[in-house]
């Protein structure tokens, strides 16, 4: 594949809790990049209200997961808009082989190349840890730690003052289950990238400082 233009186009790989958006906002900002997350994508176009728009809605309000031709669809309209110009990190997609592989037909067809695949691993318990002492403003959404920010489920959001509480998916079971599903999940789309030889790994557990950098080591930037 011959890319008409080399430019920073990353994917971010990790388990829930890692600290995959974190980064992925930071380097977007260092990289002046486009931060390609697909919740937010998603959200972005059912807001439109087109006939797409409408139907993304649907699929979502039944609790389905969105087909991967509509996911490539909205991907392939993202990173050609002019917010990708200069590069993109892809947060949150491919999650599964067949969208590795529709991922890199629509490159191909775009002439585009991937410069690097970087899996962000951590021990298990560590995430069941950070997640099952989250807390979540109920109001606003604002998002705290029971260790680092001292607070606690009788305390309220210090930015609207609404009540915070723990979601289901934080619980310490259900974080396992999630981290076994993305195992599970994401283990051929890493062969995927390993055989392609452009999967990195880094270890996730440092603080966010120390990741950022060993990200930006691997890409030769300071």
């Amino acid at each position: 594949m011959n890319d008409k233009n080399e430019k920073i186009r990353l994917i971010l790989f990790g388990p829930p809790g890692v600290g995959k958006g974190t980064q992925a906002k930071i380097l977007s900002a260092k990289l002046n990049i486009f931060h390609v997350s697909t919740g937010d994508m998603l959200r972005n176009e059912v807001a439109t209200d087109t006939e797409f728009g409408r139907t993304i809605r649907k699929i979502l309000e039944s609790g389905q997961l969105v087909p991967d031709d509509l996911m490539i669809e909205i991907i392939k309209k993202v990173i050609q808009s002019p917010q990708a110009e200069n590069g993109f990190i892809l947060d949150g997609f491919p999650r599964t082989l067949p969208q590795a592989e529709a991922l890199t037909r629509l490159l191909v067809s775009l002439e585009m190349r991937l410069k690097m695949v970087i899996s962000m691993e951590i021990k298990a318990e560590i995430v069941v840890e950070r997640l099952s002492n989250r807390r979540v403003c109920r109001q606003c959404g604002m998002i705290y730690n029971i260790l680092t920010d001292k607070v606690n489920d009788t305390m309220k959001c210090e930015k609207c003052g609404g009540e915070l509480f723990q979601r289901d998916d934080d619980k310490p079971d259900i974080v396992r289950k999630r981290l076994n599903v993305y195992e599970n999940m994401t283990a051929p789309v890493k062969f995927y990238y390993a055989k392609a030889g452009i999967l990195r790994t880094i270890d996730a557990a440092g603080s966010i400082q120390s990741v950022t950098d060993k990200i930006l080591g691997m890409l030769n930037i300071k």
